[in-house]
């Protein structure tokens, strides 16, 4: 009895004094691992692992804010327009000492990675006139072999504008590459056909393979049906010459001197696997987005992942993740290649994350599913003459991460009054499940086009074989409006060229929450040995969406991606609430978090330098369709000394 009161006096004692706190946050001496973050998705392939431990499942609990740095980007001189609130998505990268990213303003940034303190910065001052998402997901790093070390532009930034440019900086000044296409950049806008204001623009990091810089674009969506090509290029890292495009057109098409008009984009971030010369590509829609009765089997590569030879273009293989795709289903995640533990040993394997809430894994030799796919019946209808799909993909083990179709059972409010408010859109709104064609009246589709995974795809853990992903379960409600009816309402989705226009919104209820029962987020872990869902957790709170005291942790809607570390941990901003936590990665725990003063809208990425901190970064800026709080901060954290 004694005993037991001794140590109760103990602990009580020592968790007043903080010794327990001040023990978590204790440095392992003899941990002295280093690693960088050489590529937006941690390494070539889009792994988002680190092999650090410096912060670990024991003192993740005492990490600190290190150093902040603003961008400026949120300077009223800067913006030009309210309707072009920029949303701060980078993702910075480490070469050397230096981190590099960029800001939504296309503001490439070079910081010292030990303080944070800015090295250099250039502005690539983009027109964003018309363009509904200012954003710059990161930039890329090519060292010259050829190169002498210390040279002018042995050492290169790359990095995509808004207004569809291709940027070449040395990295160690900022100063442009003045032999690298013209005084540093090259056009993409040019033999794509018509471009308009603000339809033709580059989100995402370039790619860098043997010497060559391999970019996609956005190519603005429902737009009208002759929008600007989605060709995909490779240009020469040193001169900026054109070494191969691939315009996504089927085989066979006819050969023309310019490049297809609304053939599907790559917008998303691509992977490589330089080792078998293979660069895979993520593709979008083709023109228009949600009609397809004038696309003339343009449908062949989209919403696909298409692996092309990096040294040549030539199509290798392709998987097409959505048939004939008239909901906005792009596959906007980056690829992510691992080793998948097949029973006679390892397989080069990739898993791709869809807006629909799927995760494909496929050979990435071959393209063939590793995990079964089936072929399963899906709703008919639609507008006519629109053709759809008797048939969808569907994986089999691996059990999707929004439900396959809501019910008015489903639909939830704070109160009986929005609750109420919900129920009576809902009834009013055409629904047949997941992959309901979009009509005249108004539609429900769930997951809607920023639903499931988005960009921020995918993270994979080698060593516990976990495969984390994020996805938001938020329903949209989409219309489609004779022409005439279009014109007239001015809609945002003008689908010029074919019989209708669209409006598209997420369905939510009278007080701004989405109408279906929460959570409206989540965090889950697959295990690639099975294939099946190793743990499911709501991700983020209703903080900073409602008003004290109704913060809930019922899972709400991200934006952004996770990582992973050798430490056993799971790093993720991306949801609205503006924090930035750490779980444990076996079992989903939560373990750490901090409330960021703007949204965490970004994937973060972690680094050690020699004899130094492990750092965890996260771009804290905010976005604007997802209403979190604007800033321009980069934040890292670390454990004290």
């Amino acid at each position: 009895m004694r005993k037991w009161f001794l140590w109760g006096a103990l602990s009580v004692l020592c968790a007043l004094s903080g010794c327990g706190e001040k023990n978590a946050g204790r440095i392992d001496p003899a941990d002295t691992r280093t690693a960088g973050w050489d590529h937006y998705g941690g390494d070539e392939g889009g792994g988002r692992f680190s092999p650090l431990t410096q912060i670990n499942t024991g003192n993740v609990g005492s990490l600190k804010v290190a150093w902040t740095y603003h961008s400026g980007d949120l300077d009223p001189a800067k913006l030009p327009s309210p309707f072009n609130l920029p949303a701060f998505e980078a993702t910075p990268i480490l070469a050397g000492e230096t981190l590099y990213l960029c800001s939504p303003m296309n503001k490439i940034i070079a910081l010292n990675a030990r303080s944070g303190e800015e090295r250099w910065h250039f502005e690539a001052k983009p027109d964003t006139r018309d363009t509904y998402l200012v954003t710059c997901r990161g930039v890329s790093y090519y060292r010259d072999a050829q190169a002498v070390a210390g040279s002018a532009c042995a050492e290169r930034i790359f990095s995509g504008t808004m207004d569809g440019r291709l940027l070449a900086l040395d990295a160690a000044t900022g100063k442009r590459c003045e032999n690298f296409g013209e005084r540093g950049e090259i056009d993409l806008k040019r033999d794509v056909g018509t471009v308009r204001q603000g339809e033709y623009v580059v989100t995402s990091p370039p790619l860098i393979v043997d010497d060559k810089v391999i970019t996609g674009a956005l190519v603005v969506d429902n737009a009208r049906a002759d929008v600007a090509s989605g060709v995909v290029r490779a240009f020469d890292a040193r001169s900026g010459e054109l070494r191969w495009a691939w315009d996504p057109v089927p085989p066979g098409w006819p050969k023309a001197r310019a490049y297809q008009a609304g053939s599907p984009n790559a917008w998303a971030p691509l992977s490589v696997d330089s080792q078998r010369k293979l660069v895979f590509i993520p593709t979008g829609n083709p023109a228009n987005d949600l009609y397809s009765g004038k696309r003339a089997g343009l449908d062949f590569y989209g919403s696909s992942v298409v692996a092309l030879n990096t040294d040549t273009g030539a199509v290798a293989w392709s998987f097409q993740t959505v048939h004939h795709d008239i909901w906005d289903y792009d596959v906007g995640s980056q690829p992510v290649l691992f080793d998948f533990p097949g029973p006679d040993g390892p397989v080069p394997a990739l898993a791709q994350a869809t807006k629909q809430g799927f995760i494909f894994v496929l050979n990435r030799e071959t393209g063939k599913p590793l995990l079964p796919v089936a072929e399963r019946p899906v709703p008919r209808g639609g507008v006519s003459p629109q053709f759809v799909s008797p048939t969808q993909p569907y994986p089999v083990v691996t059990e999707p991460l929004v439900p396959e179709r809501l019910t008015e059972d489903d639909m939830w409010g704070f109160t009986p009054l929005d609750r109420w408010d919900c129920v009576r859109q809902f009834r009013a709104m055409h629904n047949a499940g997941r992959f309901t064609p979009p009509e005249t009246q108004p539609t429900l589709q769930y997951p809607g086009n920023n639903g499931g995974p988005s960009w921020g795809s995918v993270s994979f853990d080698p060593i516990s074989k976990l495969l984390v992903v994020n996805a938001a379960r938020v329903p949209a409600v989409v219309q489609l409006l004779p022409r005439e009816q279009a014109d007239a309402q001015r809609v945002h989705d003008k689908m010029d060229g074919t019989p209708y226009g669209a409006v598209r919104k997420p369905m939510l209820s009278f007080l701004g929450a989405p109408c279906n029962r929460p959570p409206w987020g989540v965090l889950a872990a697959y295990d690639m040995t099975t294939g099946k869902r190793a743990w499911e957790i709501p991700l983020g709170s209703t903080r900073d969406l409602a008003p004290w005291p109704l913060w809930f942790d019922i899972g709400v809607p991200s934006q952004g991606g996770s990582i992973v570390t050798a430490g056993g941990l799971t790093f993720i901003g991306a949801s609205t609430d503006g924090y930035i936590r750490a779980f444990e990665t076996r079992t989903g725990k939560l373990l750490w978090q901090d409330h960021m003063p703007a949204g965490g809208q970004a994937t973060p990425m972690t680094y050690r330098l020699p004899d130094g901190k492990q750092f965890v970064v996260i771009s804290a800026g905010g976005h604007k369709y997802l209403r979190t709080h604007m800033g321009d901060s980069v934040i890292a954290y670390a454990l004290p000394q």
